[in-house]
This record gives structure tokens, sequence and C-alpha cells, in this order.
């Protein structure tokens, strides 16, 4: 897709986006008008295309689970003479600084060290999400850590701010032998922090005898910033980012790490890293659906156009461009022609697989989706938010115990993630329509920490109505974030009301809460006019409030502007929501055909969601529903 609507037909070869202006950046690429086919026949259509690609997928899905839960990637290296010479793990540093709100200079300079050392060639150096694993401290043990990585060295070391001077102590350990290498000590003033990393790299580079091109000696000479206030907003900001993965409130993760950047751009107009953060906070916002809007678009483009201005040639701009053409205009070519030209320069950077895979996935290449996933582990062998997203590829083919599997391997890295936990009792409810699990886990958590209740949510909400009980709904309902959840579509908070007035029988509280809805989504909508995921919750609401010709028509606008062709995911969720407002505007041989449809494709419908979920209720009778329902499920 090109980005000029004006080239839509006839899309001409990509321009360099530097060459591009805010204004054409943030212009959406307008759909043509179509032909209003008749519904039937649309049903009909759908159906058939849905049967021609189904059985590709179902025979691709006997294949996905054995490929990546039995990995060699997920077990630990047991032969440590097979580990590469010159590989490398950062651990984080240890902070006894007296001010724990300086915490942050101790995760910096472990970042910073470890992305310098990344960008050589000769290295293989394990990502950051794989090494934060292993807190600092006495207990870690350092031979079993480096051959569950994959490395023959680790870096440790320890970060002390007192006042205006700082002390860092660093040592490098062959971890074969337990020998340590080099250690050495630094105090200098605090401004003199990147100078001190700088020194760390460069006897790394000597001990491992790595061979470095000038221009990556140039790169790995650069420092972030010289303003440490606006390094702590943005080591804050970044940290805030890695925890989006399952959490409920993703979008106030998002607008606090908005925040953070800006403040630390603020401080320092030239922090190129900060800009990248925030250009990729942007993309989240705009791909999440949380602000859909051309404002957040332009908003967007105009943070990468300051990327590139910093930066043009650097692998982490074409990183947040690759980032940006796939989030904010599903563009997958130029995005992979971006993810070519980061991977020249960024060796051992995990995120230009991953988001390989995503697309791959976006794109319904789900074998591809696992072989780009399985490179970006062997470079992150513990990023247990990949292992998060694996599950979750697994739920579209309705294979749980590959999902619960893959939950379960996260949870071995990080046994207390409450959205790891939540996301594994889940898979009963999906699987076997098993409710207790997920009831006993959020009851468990809150329990552990009541504070967690807005991340729990979500989840809670869900499963309080598949057990029908309105009481529970009502407290998940209190501690829903004002903005409402996000799972699966966004859908605001009075929408949630709306459902548990329902469940209680107060048919007049739902209505007022469904107008309530459907006033901040007639609002979205306006302001996102191509926006599918937008009409399809608008539909559902008009459903709600008894609107047929509205909602029909809403959802399967929906389905238009995202087709599973242009998005295999979350053209799979319209397609199944399709199916809800058939169900509640009383059309239910086309709810069932849709029904139908959906389970021929990888969706999150599910078992356990049409047997107990109250979406479904006005099907209940219907001998085709039952039957399907049935076949669905788990066999013994």
């Amino acid at each position: 897709m090109n980005l000029h609507p004006t080239e839509v037909e006839n899309p001409s070869e990509p321009v360099e986006l530097r060459q591009e202006t805010p204004e054409q950046l943030s212009r959406m690429p307008s759909l043509n008008s179509r032909r209003k086919i008749k519904r039937p026949l649309a049903t009909a259509l759908l159906a058939t295309a849905v049967l021609a690609m189904g059985f590709g997928f179902w025979y691709l899905s006997r294949q996905l689970a054995p490929r990546l839960i039995d990995s060699p990637t997920f077990h630990e290296n047991d032969n440590a003479t097979l580990l590469p010479e010159k590989s490398i793990a950062v651990l984080p540093f240890e902070n006894r600084s007296d001010d724990k709100d300086n915490a942050f200079l101790a995760d910096g300079v472990q970042d910073d060290i470890l992305t310098a050392l990344s960008k050589i060639a000769d290295l293989k150096v394990i990502s950051r999400t794989s090494v934060n694993t292993y807190a600092a401290g006495p207990q870690r043990n350092l031979h079993e850590i480096a051959e569950t990585l994959g490395v023959a060295y680790l870096l440790e070391g320890t970060v002390r701010e007192a006042g205006e001077k700082i002390s860092i102590t660093a040592q490098l350990i062959d971890a074969r032998t337990g020998r340590n290498l080099w250690a050495q000590s630094y105090e200098r003033d605090v401004q003199g922090v990147f100078a001190i990393q700088s020194e760390i790299v460069q006897r790394i580079i000597s001990q491992l005898q790595a061979t470095v091109s000038p221009k990556e000696q140039a790169v790995i000479a650069e420092h972030p910033t010289t303003d440490l206030a606006a390094y702590g907003c943005y080591v804050q900001a970044k940290a805030l980012i890695a925890t989006i993965s399952l959490n409920a409130q993703i979008n106030e993760k998002l607008r606090e790490a908005v925040q953070f950047l800006d403040q630390a751009i603020a401080r320092d107009p030239n922090f190129y890293l900060a800009y990248c953060q925030l250009s990729a906070a942007h993309d989240y916002l705009y791909f999440f659906g949380l602000d859909h809007t051309p404002d957040r678009l332009a908003v967007a483009a105009a943070t990468l156009e300051s990327v590139v201005r910093l930066r043009p040639d650097a692998g982490e701009t074409h990183l947040a461009k690759a980032n940006f053409f796939y989030r904010c205009y599903l563009d997958y070519d130029r995005a992979r022609t971006e993810l070519a030209l980061a991977q020249r320069v960024l060796p051992n950077n995990s995120e230009i697989f991953e988001l390989t895979g995503y697309i791959d996935r976006r794109q319904n290449l789900w074998n591809e989706s696992a072989r780009s996933l399985q490179r970006a582990l062997e470079l992150d062998p513990r990023n247990f938010f990949m292992l998060q997203q694996i599950a979750l590829s697994y739920q579209e083919f309705r294979q749980f115990g590959a999902m619960a599997a893959a939950l379960d391997r996260a949870l071995v890295l990080i046994p207390r993630d409450l959205d790891t936990r939540v996301t594994r009792a889940l898979v009963d409810l999906e699987w076997k329509a098993h409710t207790r699990p997920l009831h006993d886990m959020v009851g468990m958590i809150l329990a552990e920490d009541p504070k967690t209740a807005p991340d729990l949510a979500a989840q809670w909400f869900y499963v309080a109505l598949c057990e029908r009980d309105p009481a529970a709904a009502e407290q998940a309902l209190a501690a829903m974030p004002a903005s409402g959840t996000s799972v699966d579509l966004n859908f605001p908070r009075s929408w949630c009301q709306g459902l548990a007035a329902r469940a209680k029988g107060d048919s007049a509280a739902a209505q007022t809460a469904f107008l309530a809805a459907r006033a901040e989504l007639e609002r979205k909508v306006r302001e996102q006019p191509d926006y599918g995921p937008g009409f399809c919750v608008l539909g559902l609401i008009d459903a709600a409030l008894g609107r047929k010709e509205d909602a029909l028509r809403e959802g399967e606008r929906a389905v238009e502007l995202l087709p599973i062709t242009k998005d295999s995911i979350d053209g799979a969720e319209l397609m199944k929501y399709l199916g809800v407002i058939y169900a509640w505007c009383g059309e239910k041989d086309l709810a069932i055909q849709q029904i139908a449809a959906t389970l021929q494709i990888p969706s999150t419908l599910s078992y356990g969601n049409l047997k107990l979920y109250p979406y479904w209720d006005a099907l209940r009778g219907e001998r085709r529903f039952q039957k399907i329902v049935a076949d669905l499920a788990p066999k013994k």
C-alpha cells in the first residue's frame, strides 16, 4: 500500500521516508466506495472464501505446536563446550544507591552496554528481555545462567550514586571455567557515566578479541544524551512500553510512557533513542485502536520524521520505520524492506525477527511466523513476551494444549507475572468451558495484592459473566479503568456497564449504559471513519439497543474495512463479532453461518466462549448452534 491516497489504484515504488512530509505520512489511504452486495450473497461469498483457506490453515496448525514448543531454543544448553566463543550476556547491574529512586541508573548502564555490544556483528549478544529475568544479587548461579542463555561470557556489576559522584564496578566472567577475566572499579562525577560505559564496552571487545569495523566503532562510541534527568525519563518509559503484552492497562501504560518521553525530549531535543521509543508508543496507541485518529497518526508520523532527521541511516531508524508502516498502515511490504535494512546494522536485535513473525502472522503465513519467532528466541531465549505471543498464536488455532505449554514455559521464567498467570488460567475456560481455574486465579492474585484489581478487571468481568454471577461482574466493573477494556476489541466502560445490568435483569439501566456507550463510539467513528473495529463495536451497541438496520450495516462495514485478507487476526475478530450482531438482531441463520465461517479460520472463537458467554444466548435453542458447540467440545 502506497502512502499517497491518489496513488492507491496504481501504487508507485515506495519513496524514502525522509523525502515525505508529515502531512503526507499522516494521510490514510482512502477506500474506494463499493457497490453494496445483498446480505445473503455477501455471507455466502465470505463462507466460500473462508472454506477455501480454512483447510490449509488447519493442515498447517498441526505443524505449529511441535515446531515451537519442542524447539531447541526452549531447552537449556547442556553442553558448555558448544557455547559460541564470542558470546556474552550483560546481566542486570545491582543498584547500591541510597536513593532507590535512582535505580534507573543501574538499569541504564546495563542497557547501554548491552545495546552497544549488540551492534557488533562478530559477537552474539543476548537481548535485554532474557537477561533481565535474572535479578541482580548474590544468589545468581552464573554457570547455569550461561548455559541457559547459550553464552560463554557474562558481565555483571554494580552502580552507586552519592550526590554528584557515581561508582561503577564491572567484571567479565568466563562462565565455562568460572574464571574472572577482568574486573574494574570506576568513580567519577555523575556526568561521566556514559564515558565509563564506553570504557567497559572497549574492554569487553578487547577481552573477547572481537573484530569491530570502523562503522561499528563509531556507532558504539555514541552517547545517548548528556542530560541525566532526560535519561531517567527515557529508561522509565522504556520499561513501561516493555510491559504491554497481555496487560489490561495497555492504554494507561502507553500514555504514561509518552509523558515520560515528552519530558525527556523537552530536556534534550536531540535525544535520538527517546524519539525512537516515542515513535513506538504512538504507533502502538494507533495500532491497538486506543487512539486510531488522524491526529494520532499525524503525531506518529511527525515523531518518526524526527527519528529520520537525527539519524537517517541508523538501524534503529529502519526498525522505527518498519514499526510505523506495519502498525499505522498495515503496509507489510514496506515494513519488510525496512526490517531487511535494519538487520544489516543490528545483527543481534531480536526485535527484527519478532516483528517479522508478527507480520507473517497478520498475512496468514503462520509457518513462516513460527520460524521467525524461533530465530528471535535464539537471540532472546527467555523472552516471556514472545512466549505469550506464541501462546496467542496457538489460541487462534484452538490448540489449547500447546497454548498452555507455551504459557507454562513463560511462567518458568517469570513465575509471578500477573498477565501470564491469568491467561494460563483462561485456557481451561476457552478449551473445556471450565471457569473455576480463572475464577480462583483472580481471587488468589487479589488476595496477594488488592492493587492489581484494575489489571484483572477485564478477565474478572469475563469469567463473572460466564458464571452468570452479577455480583462478581459488578465488583470487576468497579475495578475497571475508566478507559474500559482492550480484550479482542476496545470496549468502553459504559458497554461493560450495560452487559452487567443485563446480567442482573435491569433492562432500564442496561439501556442507559448502552446509550452512553453509543454516544462515545459515535464520536470515535466520526474521528476514525476508516477504522473497522470502531464500526464493529458501534454495531454491537446498536444491536443491544435494538437498532437492527444500523447494527447490521455497521457490522458488515467493519468486515469490509478490515477483511481477513488484509489482517488475519483483527479481521477474524470482526467476523466473530459480526456473528454476535446477527444473533442479537434476530438473524439466526446468518449468525450460525457466520460462526461456522469463523471457526474455519484461525480465530479466538472457542468452545468455552460459545457454551458459556451471554453473547450467544439468543441461539441457545437452535439445534444447529447446539451441534456446533457439541462438535467443538474437547474429546477425551
